[in-house]
């Protein structure tokens, strides 16, 4: 049991990390392909790379049930939440972004009591808070903005924090009877229709830009990496560990951000995210203990 959980950190850990990392080389491809074009080649060539491994392990037994349950789920996921994060950092700004979807814990505790039956223990309520204000000390929140020119990009946000935290509970859910790299590839799958749909409106909008080399290895790290190995270690988090301590792993992203953000953008690093950062580590510690 206490293997499970360091396995299930540590995984979860190294999926936000990843996703930390992933703003720097999305933000250069999506100068050339559009958001939902970029998510649509993600999900395609997620789906491949793990299709490709469930063959080789011949995991690919699910029943019809199962099936269908798992493709809602990863609608939800990667249809509808990470629809709404497009539209939301679109219509508002990243600031806004890293503000409202740190939201996402405080909402996978809620969902994790109505759904799973989790218990809400004073351990895992104190780790969040401390995790919570960790996490506002790192984006410093005084960078949002609120104004009502704003509106409709932080609702967008808002219900992309609801929802992915309803995705991240429903995961462990259905990896109760399926194991997890099947629940990811199916998942994949469940997010195409609106992506392909949404990407079609884009391309007729406006286009492409030159696709070179460089732009060509971004889509291959997004999508395998970024998609295919984060999003299996970000559920095997969650089919390892109940959903309130998965979910602070949630918060290692925008530490990760910013210190890349430093490396290779030249951004300052502030004592206020050292003291964040130390927060944020002290609420997973809180959480980990029984």
């Amino acid at each position: 049991m206490k293997n499970n959980t360091t396995i299930g950190i540590i995984s979860g850990l190294a999926a936000t990390s990843i996703w930390g990392a992933m703003y720097v080389v999305s933000k250069a491809v999506m100068a050339v392909i559009p958001p939902f074009s970029l998510l649509t080649t993600r999900l395609v060539l997620g789906a491949i790379s793990l299709l490709i491994v469930a063959v080789i392990q011949k995991k690919l037994k699910v029943g019809k049930k199962d099936f269908w349950n798992v493709l809602g789920v990863g609608f939800i996921g990667y249809g509808v939440s990470l629809g709404f994060q497009f539209v939301g950092t679109d219509l508002s700004t990243a600031a806004n972004g890293s503000l409202v979807t740190s939201a996402t814990p405080a909402f996978v505790l809620i969902f994790a009591a109505l759904i799973l039956r989790e218990k809400i223990t004073s351990r895992r309520l104190i780790a969040l808070v401390v995790a919570s204000l960790g996490v506002l000390a790192v984006i410093d929140p005084r960078s949002a903005q609120l104004d009502s020119a704003l509106f409709w990009g932080n609702m967008s946000l808002v219900a992309a924090a609801l929802t992915w935290a309803l995705y991240s509970v429903l995961i462990r859910k259905v990896t109760r009877d399926v194991d997890v790299l099947t629940v990811s590839l199916i998942a994949f799958v469940g997010g195409m229709p609106t992506s392909i749909f949404l990407s079609a409106y884009e391309y007729s909008a406006q286009g492409y830009g030159t696709i070179t080399l460089g732009v060509v290895a971004g889509i291959l790290f997004l999508g395998i990496i970024c998609t295919a190995v984060a999003m299996y270690l970000w559920n095997t988090a969650f089919a390892l560990l109940d959903a309130s301590l998965a979910s602070l792993t949630f918060f290692a992203q925008p530490v990760v951000g910013t210190i890349l953000g430093a490396v290779f953008l030249g951004e300052i690093i502030t004592p206020l995210f050292l003291f964040g950062g130390l927060l944020i580590g002290i609420g997973l510690v809180i959480a980990s203990r029984k």
